[in-house]
């Protein structure tokens, strides 16, 4: 027996800034066969740079993904990192509309992950064969940014509660909080091979619901 693992999203899917086979997808499905005993085969679909906006375009006009998500048995998403860092940097020029900014991205940001997860419970649902997603939270890459994190938070509060028996949120603020210097690459944005590690250990916690 044989599952297949879509993991999509943006470059902390595509393990962007550790080395080659060190990103959480890796890692994740190594961990993923160990624990249900059987072979785990993954199709990376992550994009560098995409957004909750592109990630839901993506879902509505390449079919391709609907196939995909409606084979899967385990499926990840990262996605809302570059939301909040496009936000940052437009409202950066702007310092008088910055609260503004950064709310008005959170709430679009918010209402595209709502019509994400939307369509993923609605093709999954739609069979009978059992699933898991697996949904990454946000850690601050911006911790000196008292709005960042507070923009952080609050993505965090509201995509945990897509909780339920076959999805569950993974929570990495904490571990980061603090640690970013031992757990960021060079670039101080994306996790090196050990902050990927962490993500995959968060995911692994979570358990494996219906698939044992």
């Amino acid at each position: 027996m044989t599952d297949l693992y879509v993991a999509i999203g943006d470059s902390l899917t595509t393990g962007f800034g550790a080395l080659p086979g060190n990103g959480f997808v890796p890692v994740y499905r190594r961990m993923a066969a160990g624990r249900l005993r059987r072979e785990v085969i993954s199709n990376n679909l992550g994009v560098n740079g995409l957004t909750t906006a592109g990630l839901k375009q993506r879902l509505q006009g390449y079919p391709m993904y609907r196939q995909a998500i409606g084979n899967a048995e385990i499926i990840t998403l990262s996605i809302g990192g570059n939301d909040l860092i496009r936000a940052a940097r437009a409202s950066s020029g702007q310092p008088g509309n910055a609260t503004a900014l950064l709310q008005q991205a959170l709430q679009e940001c918010k209402r595209n992950f709502a019509e994400i997860m939307a369509m993923l419970n609605h093709w999954k649902g739609a069979g009978r064969s059992p699933y898991i997603i697996r949904v990454v939270g946000l850690y601050n890459p911006y911790p000196q940014v008292e709005a960042a994190t507070d923009w952080v938070r609050q993505f965090n509060r509201y995509a945990s509660q897509c909780s339920s028996r076959d999805c569950g949120f993974a929570s990495i603020y904490n571990e980061f909080a603090g640690n970013e210097r031992g757990l960021l690459s060079i670039d101080h944005v994306h996790p090196n091979g050990r902050g990927y590690r962490v993500i995959a250990d968060k995911l692994n916690g979570l358990g494996y619901g219906r698939l044992y």
